[in-house]
């Protein structure tokens, strides 16, 4: 039997496991000839204490996950990906990625990196990929360590 992966969304957030999962999901889209579907959730409940001081933050947030997305999808694209989208939404990262968004661009495969919480973050709040993982409809693929060893080019 051979699985075949038509609609990748990969979740990125500008940490280094995220990236890794990026570059994971490349490899992934080519070789199934899929769709990416890239996406940032911008947690509203990590900013919203903040704001009350500073009033761009959400501004500087939405800016950065654009560019964030932006970069990535030149470097999909230029890796040789054909199809390529972007997503940046305002929520729960728990709940957005493996409900919502899966949803709406039709996931057959959900990747994301590994927690960079600590032990006791992760008993307090729970990890964002161990959630994905439970609640997701569709196959994830949770990324820990950097590629080793692979050819640049596939």
């Amino acid at each position: 039997m051979t699985l075949n992966y038509k609609h990748i969304l990969v979740a990125v957030d500008g940490s280094k496991e995220a990236e890794w999962a990026f570059k994971k999901s490349v490899g992934i889209a080519k070789r199934n000839s899929a769709t990416l579907n890239l996406v940032n959730i911008i947690d509203t409940r990590s900013f919203a204490a903040v704001e009350a001081y500073d009033r761009s933050i959400a501004e500087r947030a939405q800016g950065f996950a654009q560019q964030l997305l932006t970069d990535y999808r030149n470097e999909a694209e230029a890796a040789g990906v054909k199809d390529v989208n972007v997503i940046v939404e305002y929520g729960s990262p728990k709940t957005m990625i493996p409900r919502d968004v899966s949803k709406k661009v039709e996931a057959d495969l959900i990747i994301c990196g590994a927690t960079g919480l600590n032990a006791v973050e992760r008993f307090l709040i729970g990890s964002i990929s161990e959630t994905i993982v439970r609640s997701a409809k569709c196959d994830v693929l949770v990324v820990r360590t950097e590629e080793k060893g692979e050819p640049a080019s596939e």
